[in-house]
């Protein structure tokens, strides 16, 4: 049972994994302190979930390489970043900015989410809908039909 509580432990305190090649590695710490950065604000295509330093995918691999190359070439950080966002679009960020062409990148969960809403409530109003209608269809007894009902009664109750 220790070992499992142990191996539990070592687990929790593992450092995430980053899918940066050896052979990427920039020889100059700062650049690669930087490109690192730059890396982890750009959302790797084919995952799309994951940036690019968590990504194992070819496509991340070249825009990993993209960046360091651009980095030794002289570009600042920003300078980075706004040529992979001119060549692949605001989608590639991670954390687009909110402007009118990423409203829907921005707005559609909550859309979604309200669409959902308001799909349940229509749902289960219509859920309780025949009950409601059944008991407001229904008419108070006629007088005869009262007879009738407390005669059976009656005749349950002296049983």
């Amino acid at each position: 049972m220790r070992y499992v509580l142990l191996a539990l432990l070592i687990l929790t305190f593992t450092p995430p994994a980053n899918a940066v090649n050896p052979d990427e590695i920039l020889a100059d710490p700062v650049l690669e302190t930087r490109a690192r950065d730059i890396s982890k604000e750009l959302r790797c295509l084919v995952c799309q979930n994951q940036s690019i330093d968590d990504s194992d995918a070819d496509l991340a691999r070249d825009l990993r390489v993209l960046v360091r190359d651009r980095l030794t070439a002289g570009d600042s950080d920003q300078q980075v970043i706004d040529y992979v966002v001119s060549r692949y679009g605001d989608f590639v960020l991670l954390r687009p900015p909110v402007k009118g062409v990423t409203y829907v990148l921005w707005f559609s969960p909550v859309l979604l989410a309200l669409i959902g809403l308001f799909g349940l409530i229509l749902y289960f109003r219509r859920q309780n809908a025949p009950v409601a209608k059944a008991a407001a269809a229904q008419s108070p007894l006629s007088d005869d039909e009262k007879r009738r009902l407390d005669a059976l009664l009656k005749r349950d109750a002296d049983r």
